[in-house]
């Protein structure tokens, strides 16, 4: 699927990288083919990923020191809101998201420009590693509580930020936050009424030759640690609980005849 020339004209993708060298050219190329505007954020790698994407009609943030993932989106949302975003599509820089899917979040986006949208992982592929599906689904539990809402794949860094949630919130981002940052703008957009909603991708095993820099049960854990204290700000917001459960088999179902239609796509 290719964009229409003019369609992410005013969307910027912003694409973190550390230590990705040997994947991040691959990614950053084919999101310049779907998407105009391109921001790979280096975030102190040591390994070449700068040098990597020499001769790129890109935009390049380069970190001296490593700040952590919420330090690198929070710098290419910066960026990118500067340069009259409407809106910015986040996605790995392993080579596990397909930016050939970017044109789904913008048609959607184009519909509603003030939704957060995240790119949910087909759940045969999720399961494929059992350990860390059940530490995200712990994670979709407590973080849908919260927020008030369920949200399938709580964990998926492929998404689309609106600028008007990203120019209204200040979410902590310092290095400590890392994956933190990522479930706490969820929960703050469900408080402030930004519709969330979720788009079937499917997802590539890592092609680089550096691990996941999410650790499953230490990340979830500090993840854990904030949903607790912003359940605890709201007396456990039993009415979130409530929410979140009632609307779990309306978004799954949602997103099982997504995944349907998309299969039926691709044959």
């Amino acid at each position: 699927m290719t964009a229409p020339s003019d369609l992410g004209r005013s969307y910027w993708v912003v694409i973190p990288a550390y230590n990705e060298a040997k994947t991040v050219r691959d990614v950053a190329m084919r999101a310049r083919q779907q998407c105009p505007n391109v921001i790979v954020v280096d975030d102190g790698s040591r390994d070449g990923t700068a040098r990597a994407l020499a001769g790129l009609d890109i935009t390049l943030i380069h970190h001296e020191e490593n700040r952590g993932k919420a330090g690198s989106l929070w710098r290419g949302f910066q960026y990118a809101l500067a340069h009259g975003a409407i809106g910015v599509i986040t996605l790995d820089a392993d080579g596990q998201h397909a930016p050939e899917d970017i044109p789904i979040f913008l048609t959607m986006s184009l519909n509603d420009p003030g939704a957060f949208l995240i790119g949910a992982r087909r759940r045969d592929q999720r399961k494929t590693f059992f350990w860390r599906y059940g530490a995200n689904r712990v994670a979709d539990f407590w973080i849908s509580w919260a927020a008030g809402r369920w949200i399938d794949d709580t964990q998926s860094g492929f998404r689309l930020y609106p600028a008007t949630f990203l120019r209204a919130r200040h979410v902590p981002h310092g290095k400590a936050r890392s994956f933190v940052f990522e479930s706490e703008v969820l929960i703050e957009a469900g408080w402030d009424g930004t519709p969330i909603d979720t788009i079937s991708i499917d997802v590539m095993a890592r092609t680089g030759p550096s691990p996941s820099h999410f650790r499953p049960v230490l990340d979830i854990v500090k993840i854990t640690w904030m949903v607790g204290g912003k359940l605890l700000s709201r007396g456990m917001y039993p009415v979130g609980l409530y929410r979140a459960l009632t609307g779990r088999k309306l978004c799954e179902a949602s997103l099982q005849r997504r995944e349907a239609s998309s299969t039926a796509q691709r044959l």
